[in-house]
């Protein structure tokens, strides 16, 4: 199992990069993405949560896992606003405006394309993942003084723990 990497760890704030094909080290990634984000109680997980800077993204809404190569978010409609955690970002939830409806295509590990149209909060998770692969946290979704204030408890609260 892969340690999850905690802000302000600096491989959260790069781009990942898009992956050309799937090969055996992709799937072992995404089952050592999967076995970290389930031992961390989460139900999603991006690359370089774990420290690699690939685009794989792994989601387990109770459905069962499914993993994602080179997730894109192709279209949404609609938005909402609602608290949002991350395994990156301990003991800190925050507001996030996201659209409501999206559509968003990947591949699966068998290199086969994947299109998933989906509402409410399944949608949000996979958006909130793909920010990951372009260096977004829900930190940035926020204020610099709120995000300051935020961090600083997170970090005080990692310290004393």
């Amino acid at each position: 199992m892969d340690e999850i990497r905690i802000y302000p760890d600096p491989i959260l704030r790069k781009k990942a990069l898009p992956l050309k094909n799937v090969d055996g080290q992709v799937k072992e990634i995404a089952d050592r993405m999967a076995e970290s984000m389930h031992a961390n109680k989460g139900i999603g997980l991006a690359a370089p949560q774990i420290g690699v800077l690939s685009q794989i993204i792994v989601v387990d809404l109770g459905e069962g896992l499914r993993i994602l190569i080179n997730p894109e978010m192709v279209e949404g409609e609609g938005e909402s606003v609602l608290e949002e955690g991350c395994l990156s970002l301990p003991n800190i939830e925050v507001p996030v405006k996201r659209k409501d409806s999206v559509f968003i295509r990947g591949w699966d590990l068998d290199g086969k394309e994947v299109n998933l149209e989906l509402v409410g909060f399944p949608g949000r998770v996979y958006q909130h993942e793909i920010d990951h692969l372009n260096g977004i946290l829900i930190i940035h979704h926020i204020s610099r003084l709120k995000r300051e204030l935020l961090l600083k408890k997170m970090l005080k609260k990692l310290k004393d723990s």
